[in-house]
């Protein structure tokens, strides 16, 4: 089917919940999406973050194809090969201890949801006073089934489906009085993302996730960090909070985890755990064979071809060539980020939506969120020379529409009227 009858049908037949793009990709080749008619587009998105290693790599590749010749699916009622080998990985790289797979990250953040609730209230039974209030950040965004987006803070996600799940308040961010004022044994648990993705690439700051990590400490509360966009490597850490040397109680995995295959994880220590017992939570398709060996293959070639040296460097360098673009374009108001999960924000909304629109005549692939952010999440194998490519074509889009060119531009086009 071509484009346009690809449009019509899913006019007709789909659920409207996303405005697409009018491309039709075909297949891709590392960094670079290609398009019906051959078109290659050099992709900062990777999929909101998923594709941590490009179009086509081998290692993706040749897990699919094995494993599909042996198991893709037995449910958790059986073992397989896939959950341990995975958790392992996680737990090791992570410092927690045990692993329960879902099919998404806002499954994952589902799971957190219910093991902070039964943990709090194993406590309560033995005697300690924890509540099953929940203190989540102003900009959150951890998913949209009726648990995760209770902890989402935009009203456009929460009101369409009021009521949601009730006792959470959101604390402002990286505000550390804020969280002490709102913090009390009522609290079950802190819940916070290393850096918030779709609130806008907003690095948490080392003084409020050291308070939160000591708050949550001092009644037992748990200290949930939400890695479903920064984890697996974005940040240049395995995980983000890595960077500010805690360890959380419970986090969460999904985006890049399995090569685009559907996978999310929590992970929580020994101690948490304690708290949920067979029955009392599960998944059909969470942790199946197909997805728990790619993902072993994804995790592996992160450490085998070393990515995470690769995506500090060059994420580095992407920051610094943001830095040097903001110099020079006042409409860049801030740049901000770890790793290649980059942001430079606009001073406007309707500059950013041109941008994006620019972006994409270009071929460059890109996202804008809270309306004025542009936001990069490329895969982890993005070179310097495709950073170079997309500050050149960022540069020019600004000097295009910035206030001083549209008056030169009008001067010009005047003084030629009158001649």
């Amino acid at each position: 089917m071509k484009l346009d009858a690809i449009q019509a049908a899913e006019a007709k037949l789909l659920l409207t919940t996303y405005e697409r793009n009018p491309i039709l990709f075909v297949r891709g080749d590392g960094v670079h999406l290609i398009d019906e008619k051959g078109d290659r587009y050099l992709d900062l998105l990777s999929g909101i973050g998923v594709n941590a290693l490009g179009y086509g790599h081998p290692a993706i590749e040749s897990a699919i194809a094995e494993q599909s010749k042996k198991l893709i699916h037995i449910s958790n009622l059986f073992f397989h090969e896939g959950q341990a080998e995975l958790a392992l990985r996680l737990t090791g790289a992570s410092g927690l201890d045990r692993a329960f797979f879902s099919n998404s990250g806002t499954e994952a953040w589902e799971a957190a949801l219910k093991l902070a609730r039964a943990y709090a209230g194993m406590k309560r039974s033995e005697g300690k006073h924890l509540g099953t209030r929940f203190l989540a950040l102003e900009q959150s965004f951890h998913g949209r089934t009726m648990g995760s987006v209770a902890t989402t803070y935009k009203e456009k996600y929460r009101e369409p489906f009021a009521p949601v799940m009730p006792d959470v308040d959101f604390v402002r961010f990286n505000d550390v009085k804020d969280l002490k004022a709102n913090f009390s044994s009522d609290v079950c648990a802190v819940l916070l993302e290393a850096v918030q993705g779709e609130g806008g690439i907003r690095p948490v700051s080392q003084e409020f996730i050291e308070a939160a990590r000591e708050l949550t400490r001092s009644t037992g509360a748990l200290l949930i960090v939400d890695e479903i966009q920064a984890g697996l490597g974005r940040t240049g850490k395995w995980f983000g909070y890595q960077h500010y040397g805690i360890k959380p109680d419970v986090t969460t995995l999904a985006k890049p985890i399995a090569g685009g295959l559907p996978l999310g994880v929590m992970l929580c220590t020994e101690e948490a755990a304690q708290a949920i017992h067979p029955g009392m939570h599960g998944t059909t398709f969470g942790g199946g064979p197909l997805a728990c060996a790619v993902a072993v293959a994804v995790y592996d070639t992160i450490e085998k071809e070393h990515l995470l040296d690769h995506v500090q460097e060059v994420g580095n360098y992407f920051h610094q060539k943001l830095d040097q673009l903001k110099q020079k374009h006042i409409a860049i108001t801030e740049v901000r980020g770890l790793g290649l999960m980059l942001a430079a924000e606009l001073d406007s909304a309707e500059l950013a939506k041109t941008v994006l629109a620019e972006m994409v005549k270009r071929h460059i692939l890109i996202n804008r969120t809270s309306e004025t952010v542009l936001r990069f999440l490329p895969p982890f194998i993005l070179d310097k020379e495709h950073v170079d490519d997309a500050i050149d074509a960022l540069d020019t889009i600004l000097t295009e529409h910035s206030p001083a060119h549209a008056g030169e531009q009008a001067h010009t086009m005047g003084g030629t009227h009158i001649g």
